[in-house]
């Protein structure tokens, strides 16, 4: 047997096992589960952040548990089982990919990403913005959603394009900002959007982009809290000039 149907063998007969025996695992529901699968992604896309292959191989194995528990879930309910599931998203890919499968011709990534989004259409899709999850967070939302409608050719015509449109909405967002107006949180929304627009443009995942300056912000504050720790002063009592100067010491220390 091919080892990759072993281990997936293996894993469902695990999850049957655990089903029916684990007081814990017995007692689950799809809606009790939910939370802990949105937290298993995020350990996910912490550990791609990180490049730590050990703990992404690791929460894949966590993200896979959920998934054959989902489809356990299901069988039980009589709506569907793993085979269903898995041979579902084959045929979605083989319809989805007819430059393989088929006789459509496409020699470039945006050739394949503009017929995925026309291929839904004609599934009976109302809008290319339908396959756009509600709760994904905003800063993901817009740039999927500027991904979907490049896909019909709703696009700017290049990168300087949507600079000018990021200095407008700047311009704007100022604007209203000194005046301190109500329309300024519209305005600061249109800057953001602009700015994962160009983003987009220069082939820079934003949600990616922003992660590692968090963690890049947290190390440098982490490393300054436990220098002025050694220096035996209390960070609550400094002001932000003494504070800066140890902001300056642990960006040099980390660039070292």
């Amino acid at each position: 047997m091919d080892p990759r149907l072993a281990s997936f063998e293996r894993l469902l007969n695990i999850m049957d096992d655990l089903r029916e025996k684990c007081p814990w695992d017995k007692k689950q529901t799809l809606d009790s589960l939910r939370h802990l699968t949105i937290e298993e992604t995020y350990e996910l896309a912490d550990a791609i952040t990180a490049n730590d292959l050990e703990s992404l191989k690791g929460e894949i194995g966590d993200l896979f548990l959920h998934l054959v528990f989902y489809c356990k879930i299901g069988s039980e309910k009589g709506a569907f089982d793993v085979s269903d599931v898995l041979n579902a998203i084959c045929d979605k890919l083989i319809h989805r990919h007819p430059h393989i499968y088929g006789d459509v011709e496409a020699n470039s990534e945006e050739e394949v990403k503009s017929n995925w989004e026309k291929l839904k259409l004609k599934e009976g899709k109302k809008s290319v913005l339908e396959g756009v999850p509600t709760s994904l967070p905003a800063m993901v939302k817009a740039a999927r959603i500027q991904e979907k409608v490049k896909g019909i050719g709703f696009e700017w015509d290049n990168a300087e394009d949507v600079w000018e449109k990021v200095k407008e909405e700047l311009d704007e967002f100022h604007t209203e900002s000194i005046a301190n107006t109500p329309e300024m949180e519209d305005e600061f929304g249109d800057v953001l959007f602009s700015l994962i627009n160009y983003a987009r443009f220069k082939e820079i995942n934003p949600e990616n982009a922003l992660a590692k300056t968090n963690q890049k912000f947290i190390k440098r504050f982490q490393l300054m809290e436990n220098m002025i720790l050694e220096d035996g002063k209390m960070i609550a009592d400094m002001n932000l000039s003494e504070m800066d100067v140890y902001w300056e010491k642990a960006k040099r220390n980390l660039k070292i």
